[in-house]
């Protein structure tokens, strides 16, 4: 019999929706045909939600998880001896330090308990130091993991950047966290759906701030690593097409700083001088239209929403975040933690469980 990987999936922020995705994929029949899947979070918290929005969820008594494994949860107390969480006990809660000797013989579905934070503390929706720092915990222990081959690929559930900022943890997001844990010397995030696929150049960072962050080297860097994986996805060699960042691509310097003629157009040559098949610098009002997007395999786009916005338009519910370049395996899914649903059972999972499928389909590659 096959032995499926173990796939680690970050909570997120214990405030928001990651709790409730995480719940999901523990009992989703897609993710457990492909992978083990290994909650890197707090139980308390993951109890508490499903206490809270269980029968929102569809999680009913036919999974129990016996009190014993329960800490108390806020002012209702300790849980009644059945509370409806898709664990498979004995194999369900593993305290972090026995995780290393643990996880080699792990064939079920399991929780990390990394005691991050108090699970009576959180209060669902509400930006916090606490929150911010809980979720940092539990990304550096699925980084840990991943480097260390106890799983195969990480899956994260979303974090917030001002609860992160306001524990005084100074990273953009997840990206450059997995980038420096890791020590990848370049890095690019992909998104990636069957109906469109982006990269980007530059993330995370201020429209103003965009144009001196292009270099030549950049954009190459981006260009090659969306190739690779593009290849290893399609099977062949995949055909990509180059965003400019000007209106009509500068209509020949007419617009911004020349960025198409100096920047781009030299990464696109050579990208094609390394043999990958590649157009560019596109205008971008043009570049996703449907005739082009049938062709293309992966657009590479110059900043965050020049290819969020259609990609968010074509697949909001099902792309995933894919981080290029690392030594493991990382996807995300492509939203936020939606504070204003959390903890109610209505967040829509079909982005996790796309990106852990994509996780263990790129973790055997």
């Amino acid at each position: 019999m096959t032995t499926l990987p173990r796939i680690a999936i970050t909570m997120g922020d214990p405030a928001g929706v990651g709790p409730e995705l995480c719940l999901r994929m523990l009992g989703e029949p897609r993710v457990l045909a492909q992978c083990v899947p290994v909650i890197f979070g707090d139980a308390g918290v993951l109890a508490r939600v499903a206490n809270t929005c269980g029968p929102a969820m569809g999680i009913g008594d036919r999974h129990l998880l016996p009190a014993r494994h329960l800490l108390p949860a806020g002012p209702e107390g300790c849980f009644a001896q059945k509370v409806p969480v898709p664990f498979s006990p004995p194999e369900d809660i593993i305290p972090l330090d026995d995780w290393p000797s643990a996880c080699r013989q792990l064939r079920l579905p399991a929780v990390v308990d990394c005691r991050a934070i108090e699970a009576s503390s959180v209060r669902p929706g509400v930006i916090s130091a606490a929150t911010g720092r809980a979720s940092y915990v539990y990304i550096e222990q699925a980084i840990r993991a991943a480097l260390a081959g106890e799983v195969a690929a990480v899956t994260t559930a979303p974090i917030h950047k001002e609860a992160l900022h306001q524990a005084g943890i100074d990273y953009p997001g997840h990206t450059e966290i997995f980038a420096e844990k890791s020590g990848a010397a370049r890095t690019c995030m992909m998104l990636t759906s069957e109906a469109i696929t982006v990269s980007l150049v530059t993330t995370h960072v201020g429209y103003r701030d965009v144009p001196e962050l292009l270099t030549t080297p950049r954009i190459l860097d981006v260009i090659e690593l969306t190739a690779d994986v593009m290849r290893r996805l399609r099977g062949r060699p995949p055909r990509l097409v180059v965003c400019g960042l000007n209106p009509h691509a500068g209509e020949h310097g007419l617009f911004g700083g020349g960025e198409e003629e100096t920047l781009i157009a030299p990464a696109v040559a050579a990208a094609r001088e390394r043999g990958i098949d590649v157009q560019g610098p596109l205008p971008p009002d043009t570049a996703f239209v449907p005739d082009r997007l049938r062709e293309t395999d992966a657009f590479v786009s110059m900043y965050h929403d020049q290819g969020l916005i259609p990609l968010k338009l074509l697949a909001f519910d099902t792309a995933v975040n894919v981080t290029l370049g690392l030594p493991i395996v990382r996807t995300s899914v492509d939203h936020g933690t939606a504070l204003d649903i959390a903890w109610t059972g209505k967040a829509k999972a079909e982005s996790m469980v796309q990106a852990v499928l994509l996780a263990a389909r790129l973790a055997g590659r």
